[in-house]
């Protein structure tokens, strides 16, 4: 029988064009299966065969686990403390293995054993096949639809088959069986069942492979896609900068009478294109990425990453585009957040921003409205700039002697003082679980704190928009940190 053993898995071996230890293994894992069958139970057990014999041994294994964790499974674990007993200098995560009578060939069932050999064989075949084709550094993924998996469409390419979820779908569109089409590959998922290679063709990085196939100019380095935004099949913008001045990016990538943007937007069921031209000036990149929208004037927030943009009443709807389209996809390809909003919008806000500063001066320096109303006049915007710009700015402010402005500044001083001793205050009012919440900064739970946000449960109990309020997050951020809060609920 072990000879028989030797001849099968070299007749395997030949014919699947697998080396002879993958088939070995597969023998092991049909060994192991049958014995486990016969004891029952959730045992662990591992069947070694010799390659040069044929003949095979069978341990039954226990994993060493901390004592403090408890059996979770006792068929196939052991504590520390008793396989202490046992043997001396064992470790956790080590096994205790102990030799168990092995099961005769014949009494496994041929059919059973080749079934399970058959598996672990196409498993391997499936695993190289997808090392070859992933070795290749293909970013698009070409190939015929073949069948219907739960929702899912399974494309076929040569031996090789990936997963197009629904989700990642062109919306509306209709691919059929049969039908040749192209994905943009996301990625590997080794957990996933059947194909691994999980495709797209909603994500941003699906339209720059497809100009970088209509462009050679991209692929020379000549041009570069710096970003790339998608309402898949109804609206994009890409960003697009050149690194040669005598190449136009823009009609570059239009191609003659639109050719090779046409070959893109077809591809992609209709899906219209602006290009935007990249810049490095953040204010000039989001004006650019908000046509044909034309912009009065703008204001950039660097520490809420956010710009107020100024249209008018002719503008704003163009601005603002089909539910809230232009700026939502000119927001996600510049990375600030947009503001949108009419001259006279503009001016109500400066104002009520003024006169906001205007009230923090008056009540923490304890001046009247004229000299507030000067260091807003010169610029100033906060009690930090008071208190720390260089002294030299502050004397060239003609209304103000050396005295005052000494004044003024230890003011400011004392009063960001008595601010920071009030913050520490609250922040030490907060729960260690909030402070220890992933993603949370010292700067994002001082917020929470003056807010009123104590422990992790009151970060939990949160609404999206609250939280958005409070720390001034964007939406995704608010989003994931809420649940994250929530973790604790589901695996108490």
């Amino acid at each position: 029988m072990n000879r028989e053993m030797l001849m099968l898995v070299d007749a395997i071996s030949r014919e699947k064009a697998v080396e002879r230890e993958v088939v070995f293994g597969a023998v092991e894992a049909a060994l192991a299966s049958a014995t486990k069958k016969l004891h029952g139970g959730e045992v662990d057990i591992r069947v070694a065969v010799d390659r040069d014999t044929g003949e095979y041994e069978t341990f039954r294994r226990w994993l060493v686990v901390p004592d403090e964790a408890g059996l979770q499974n006792p068929d196939a674990e052991e504590l520390l403390s008793d396989a202490l007993d046992r043997i001396p200098d064992i470790e956790v995560g080590d096994h205790i293995e102990e030799a168990i009578e092995s099961v005769a060939i014949g009494r496994i069932g041929a059919q059973a054993a080749k079934q399970v050999i058959l598996q672990k064989i196409r498993d391997a075949e499936r695993e190289q096949l997808l090392n070859d084709f992933l070795s290749r550094g293909e970013k698009i993924f070409v190939g015929t639809v073949k069948r219907l998996d739960k929702g899912d469409l399974i494309v076929e390419s040569g031996r090789v088959e990936g997963r197009l979820r629904r989700s990642e779908m062109i919306p509306k569109e209709n691919l059929r069986s049969g039908d040749r089409v192209r994905a943009f590959i996301l990625g590997v998922d080794p957990t996933q069942r059947g194909p691994q290679i999980m495709l797209s063709r909603s994500a941003p990085g699906f339209m720059v492979e497809l100009f970088a196939q209509e462009v050679p100019e991209i692929e020379q380095g000549l041009l570069e896609i710096k970003s790339c935004a998608r309402d898949p099949g109804s609206r994009a913008k890409i960003a697009v900068v050149s690194h040669d001045r005598r190449v136009d990016p823009i009609g570059t990538c239009v191609g003659v009478r639109g050719s090779r943007v046409n070959g893109v937007t077809t591809e992609l069921a209709g899906e219209r294109v602006d290009i935007v031209l990249w810049s490095d000036d953040p204010a000039q990149f989001v004006i650019g990425a908000l046509a044909p929208a034309n912009v009065q004037s703008i204001v950039v927030d660097e520490e809420r990453h956010a710009m107020d943009v100024v249209v008018d009443e002719e503008n704003l709807a163009i601005a603002i585009g089909r539910g809230g389209q232009n700026v939502r996809l000119a927001s996600d390809l510049t990375g600030w957040r947009i503001n949108i909003m009419t001259a006279e919008e503009s001016e109500a806000k400066q104002a009520s921003e003024t006169e906001s500063v205007r009230k923090t001066f008056m009540e923490m320096l304890d001046v009247d409205e004229e000299v507030a109303d000067i260091l807003i006049a010169e610029g100033f915007e906060s009690l930090e700039e008071v208190a720390y710009v260089p002294l030299q700015e502050m004397l060239e402010i003609e209304s103000f002697d050396e005295e005052t402005v000494q004044e003024l500044r230890t003011r400011a001083k004392d009063a960001l003082l008595t601010m920071e001793i009030a913050r520490e205050e609250e922040v030490g009012k907060v729960s260690q679980d909030l402070r220890d919440l992933e993603g949370l900064t010292p700067e994002l739970i001082a917020r929470l704190a003056a807010g009123g946000i104590q422990s992790r449960d009151d970060l939990a109990d949160l609404a999206v928009d609250e939280l958005m309020e409070l720390s001034d997050v964007d939406e995704e951020q608010a989003r994931a940190l809420i649940m994250k809060a929530r973790e604790h609920w589901f695996t108490a």
